[in-house]
This record gives C-alpha cells, sequence and structure tokens, in this order.
C-alpha cells in the first residue's frame, strides 16, 4: 500500500503495509516497564458478586475488564505542555495532526559526574544541520530490557537542558526518546529539558511564547535493525482529557531516499 506524501518542495513515498511500531505495550505482567515509584499496570475483569467479566470463566459471554494504569510511569506515553503547568491543558487539544517528517537519530551519554547525559553536542552532530518536525532519540547502548526496565531509584539517563533547547531552537514540535523523562529522576522539580523544550518560563502563568501544540513521547523502543536517517511518523494516542496519553508512534521508511 504505498503513498506518495508532498512537504513544501519535498515529495516522497512510504508503504504503509511496512509499519515499524516503536512503542511499548502496556501489560500486566512483570514484563512492563515500570517508571516514578508505582507498581505495574492491573488489567482485571470485573466483578458483580458471583459473576466475572470473563468468557474463560464461564459466567460471562465477553471479556469486560478494567485497567488501572500510569500513563507516565507505565510504558510509550506523549505528554503535553500540561505536565508541568498550573493550569490544566489537554494533550487531546494540543495534538491535532498525526503525520511528521521526522529524523531518527542514535545518541551516546557523555558521563557528568555521575549523571549519564545526552548534550547538545551529541544531538547537533547526529542531526547535521536538519531540522525535522519530528525527532526520534535512540540512546546508546540499545539494550532490548528497556522494554521492561524498571526505572524508579536508578537515576536514569536524561536530556540536558542545552539540547534540549537546541531542538527547540531547531523548530522541532515533536520530540520522541526512548527514556522515561527527558529530565533527571530527583532534580528538585527543576524539569529543565521539559521547560526549555515547551519554552515555558512560568508554570503558574503560562507565558505567551509556550509551545502549546509541541509533544514529548518517552519510553519508546527502536530496535538496533531500524537504521539511523528519515522516516514519516504516524502518532496516534488515546483520546484522553489528561495531560499525557498512552501512545502508539509509528514509522514508516521513504522509498526513494528522501
Amino acid at each position: 500500500m504505498l503513498a506518495t506524501i508532498q512537504q513544501n518542495n519535498r515529495t516522497f513515498k512510504v508503504d504503509l503495509a511496512k509499519p515499524i511500531d516503536i512503542s511499548i505495550a502496556l501489560t500486566n505482567t512483570d514484563e512492563n516497564p515500570i517508571a516514578w515509584y508505582v507498581g505495574k499496570p492491573v488489567i482485571e475483569p470485573v466483578r458483580f458478586e458471583e459473576w466475572i467479566g470473563k468468557v474463560s470463566v464461564g459466567m460471562s459471554s465477553t471479556n469486560f475488564n478494567t485497567i488501572s494504569f500510569n500513563p507516565h510511569a507505565h510504558g510509550t506515553h506523549t505528554e503535553c505542555l500540561g505536565h508541568i503547568t498550573r493550569e490544566f491543558y489537554s494533550v487531546n487539544e494540543s495534538l491535532k495532526e498525526f503525520f511528521f517528517v521526522s529524523e531518527l537519530i542514535s545518541v551516546e551519554f557523555e558521563d557528568q559526574k555521575g549523571d549519564l547525559v545526552i548534550t547538545k553536542e551529541a544531538v547537533a552532530h547526529a542531526l547535521q544541520g536538519m531540522a525535522p518536525e519530528a525527532l526520534v532519540i535512540r540512546t546508546l547502548p540499545n539494550s532490548s530490557d528497556k522494554k521492561s526496565r524498571k526505572y524508579s531509584h536508578t537515576n536514569p539517563p536524561y536530556l540536558s537542558e542545552a539540547a534540549a533547547l537546541f531542538i527547540r531552537e531547531n523548530g522541532i514540535q515533536h520530540l520522541l526518546i526512548d527514556l522515561p523523562s527527558v529530565d533527571k529522576e530527583k532534580d528538585q522539580g527543576k524539569l529543565l529539558a521539559h521547560k526549555a523544550f515547551w519554552n515555558v518560563t512560568d508554570v503558574s502563568i503560562l507565558n505567551i511564547e509556550a509551545r502549546l501544540n509541541a509533544t514529548i513521547t518517552e519510553m519508546i523502543f527502536v530496535a538496533d535493525v531500524v537504521p539511523d536517517g528519515s522516516y514519516l511518523l504516524n502518532l496516534q494516542i488515546a483520546s484522553f482529557e489528561n495531560d499525557a496519553s498512552p501512545s502508539k508512534p509509528v514509522l514508516y521508511a521513504f522509498l526513494n531516499g528522501e
């Protein structure tokens, strides 16, 4: 299923029958990744006295599960600046377009006083002057245990404020990364990278320059077999009126060398 995409003066083709899913599925098993000090997700059938909403139990004609989870803690999620502001902003209102020309880059961390940090220099070197609509960052080393890692109290790697500012100043609207947060796990609430990317200078009274339509997607996983380069990104969220939603980012390779 081939599609021709035109953007400004660029024309390229993608095969929609060959999606590259870079999301992590949410499960109620110990294989689910976890961050931010909560337990694993709960997926269980509804119970009314003796009735159980599960076909295999023999009491119901349908499976009827309730799911309890935290989008920030339990897998791939997309968030808007409402994640850090006093006033409520919904990712469902912020993200109104879903296809973007994106660039996938792989970067290594720099050790800074015991912290593993993605620097501005690393991002700039990988981008080589490109300014896509969306940026997908794969961190190295790229172990598959990212799909089940328990991040709480481990001081995971993070994005430097300067790197986040560089990404914003290059006009990148959507940032995707394979970490639980773009910021340091325990930073006394500074949230420097979030604020730099969204251009939020005051979380209590939102400044006019803040980027209401920009999003950050965290806890993705991009397998090693997917090469760095340009892709069409389809960024889909569930329709939650919340600062964040579970999401399913999907990449499509360009077919004509764009």
